[in-house]
């Protein structure tokens, strides 16, 4: 297998870094985040311009005809600037989604929307006490005329305080942990009965609880088949995990240059603190683990569009895993070098251990992949 970028690969990679770099500093960063909004509207806009909304859509869709590899490497680039922007719940979760079972018209608005930066969407499915059970889904969704009226709370939505449309799942048969029984809606989120309480997470992103109450949407807001949508849920959520990985990735490789330039700079008894051995043999440690968490994002992202949900459930689960325990060894060491300024809000290094901290928790942490993992070699 060829793992060499190809020449327009590296380009939009190079553009977006470019972008980052100067004008997405950490100073910037704080002071975005410190906004209503809570990311970046010309941000947003400029990666419209880039086509890094684009890019992971086939061309029949108004996108740019890109995989995996390319949402990997978007993903990874972003996570190293520790960029606020919904990309991932937008983009990735949400915009996938649309593209595997929306009709031609909800592509045609929905993703034209994304593409062109004009449109956020979110998608909302995790529930409360649901914990990273995906079939746990207990809002539901009556027959209400031609259309459907939606009621129910779903939990830690990303990106829904600036989300234009939600896509909600709910249940349409069935009891709340049933497979079969699932729908999913494109519901506006600012309908009546759409309540969204919104909240900064730990790590400064932005999501928010979405309440529903008798919401009336019209038999145009299903999207793919009624009681058959969480297959596609759950290959979406994968998507999210692959690029999560690959954002892991990134944020570790700046942390350990966070890490390394302050050892070149800290001084004890004289001399910098990089030149005491132990503290050399840690940071080569640190290096070494991104190293491999970056070939378990590869492996995620290579394996996440196989048509065997088996297969693709396993390698994702074992990418998840390892580079949750990478970022774990990677984060905390760096917290210690840095000593008790390693958590202050003043450096770049607490930020980075806190994205690394919330990511290990989004759609799983080790433990729970580790498990999935572990079943699925007893079934095999």
């Amino acid at each position: 297998m060829d793992f060499n970028l190809s020449e327009e690969q590296t380009a939009i990679q190079d553009s977006l870094k470019r972008y980052l770099a100067k004008d997405y500093s950490f100073e910037q960063r704080r002071a975005i985040l410190k906004s209503p909004l809570g990311h970046s509207a010309q941000a947003w806009a400029t990666y419209a311009e880039l086509g890094i909304l684009a890019l992971p859509f086939p061309e029949s869709a108004g996108g740019l005809g890109g995989n995996a590899i390319d949402t990997m490497l978007i993903a990874e680039t972003l996570g190293g600037s520790l960029a606020l922007e919904p990309f991932l719940a937008s983009v990735v979760l949400a915009g996938s989604l649309i593209n595997e079972i929306g009709t031609p018209a909800q592509r045609d608005t929905l993703l034209g929307g994304i593409t062109q930066g004009e449109l956020m969407v979110s998608l909302a499915h995790g529930e409360p006490g649901a914990r990273y059970a995906t079939n746990h889904v207990a809002t539901t969704a009556k027959a209400d005329g031609s259309g459907w009226s939606l009621s129910g709370h779903k939990a830690v939505v990303l990106g829904a305080p600036s989300a234009h449309k939600l896509l909600v799942s709910a249940r349409t048969s069935g009891g709340a942990f049933d497979a079969n029984g699932v729908s999913l809606f494109v519901v506006d989120a600012k309908a009546a009965g759409v309540t969204i309480r919104a909240y900064a997470t730990q790590d400064n992103q932005r999501a928010g609880d979405v309440l529903l109450k008798d919401v009336k949407v019209g038999a145009d807001a299903l999207v793919g088949a009624v009681n058959q949508a969480l297959p596609a849920i759950e290959h979406a959520i994968d998507r999210g995990i692959a690029a999560l990985c690959a954002e892991a990735v990134g944020v570790m490789v700046t942390l350990n240059a966070q890490t390394l330039e302050y050892l070149k700079n800290r001084k004890q008894f004289g001399q910098p603190i990089g030149k005491f051995q132990a503290l050399q043999h840690r940071m080569a440690e640190m290096a070494i683990a991104a190293e491999h968490a970056r070939s378990m994002a590869l492996l995620a992202a290579v394996k996440v569009d196989t048509t065997d949900a088996a297969d693709r459930r396993r390698h994702v689960s074992a990418a998840k895993a390892y580079i949750g325990q990478s970022a774990r060894k990677v984060g905390q060491d760096a917290v210690q070098m840095h000593g008790g300024m390693g958590v202050t809000n003043e450096l770049m290094a607490a930020h980075l251990f806190k994205r690394l901290t919330v990511i290990n928790a989004t759609f799983g942490d080790v433990e729970h992949h580790l498990g999935k993992f572990s079943d699925s070699l007893l079934v095999a």
